[in-house]
């Protein structure tokens, strides 16, 4: 008799990291569900790649700021069993300093990076309580953890998704449930090359260099296996020691 395998959810599953994760979470013998909000033929190429590599997946397409259309959506998905595994990913940043900064500036980038995940996660909650096994990753930030020149609206937003870590996680523990986050420093990708050349990051980066984009997914994949069950309630830093 084969075990059913468990499901994963991982939001903003096709940029850099998103997809890294998803990749890395398909080997671990998950069915991944790649989240994307416009770019679903990114979503879908990923679900094809893990499919080829001989794992399970698939897409799916919602904004994560429009609560009740998130809701229908996770709904829908929660019709095949509880999602037990769930990665919140998804970002956004709109940089300027808050001298300058606009009014939606700021409320665009509390509402994807921190209501955004709230409409995921709260409906995922009950369902996987009751299968007494799950696993919640929030992708936090370096901004979060010591705040950044030109992102306020960003590190509050990040910070604030470190206490809404902290708090899950105690209520989540007697269901057997972990909830870390897990806080990026300078990673290789489309949003890093805009930022930062090769220089700044030496300056900023004791080991030199930014770090990949497989290195944040397998420290997510380890927080989302069976040998991480002790470990709750964390913000764990992966950024070259910065901090």
């Amino acid at each position: 008799m084969t075990t059913k395998m468990k499901r994963a959810l991982v939001t903003g599953g096709s940029g850099d990291i998103g997809q890294a994760i998803c990749l890395k979470l398909a080997k671990s013998n998950l069915h991944v569900i790649v989240h994307a909000n416009n770019n679903i033929s990114k979503a879908d190429s990923i679900v094809e790649k893990i499919k080829l590599s001989g794992g399970s997946a698939e897409s799916v397409s919602f904004d994560i700021t429009d609560q009740l259309t998130t809701q229908e959506k996770i709904e829908k998905l929660l019709v095949q069993g509880a999602i037990q595994v769930l990665v919140n990913n998804a970002g956004l940043h709109q940089d300027a300093i808050l001298a300058g900064m606009k009014a939606e500036q700021w409320q665009q980038v509390i509402d994807v990076n921190l209501n955004g995940f709230f409409n995921v996660t709260q409906p995922l909650l009950l369902p996987m309580m009751q299968t007494r096994w799950g696993r919640i990753i929030n992708l936090s930030s370096i901004a979060g953890v010591m705040g950044n020149r030109g992102q306020a609206n960003y590190a509050a937003a990040k910070a604030g998704i470190i206490g809404a870590t902290k708090s899950l996680a105690i209520e989540m523990a007697s269901r057997g449930i972990t909830v870390n986050a897990v806080a990026p420093g300078i990673i290789e990708g489309s949003m890093t090359e805009e930022a930062f050349d090769k220089e700044k990051i030496k300056q900023f980066v004791p080991m030199n260099r930014a770090g990949k984009p497989e290195e944040v997914a397998s420290l997510v994949s380890f927080l989302a296996s069976d040998a991480a069950g002790y470990i709750s309630s964390q913000v764990i830093n992966i950024n070259g020691a910065m901090a």
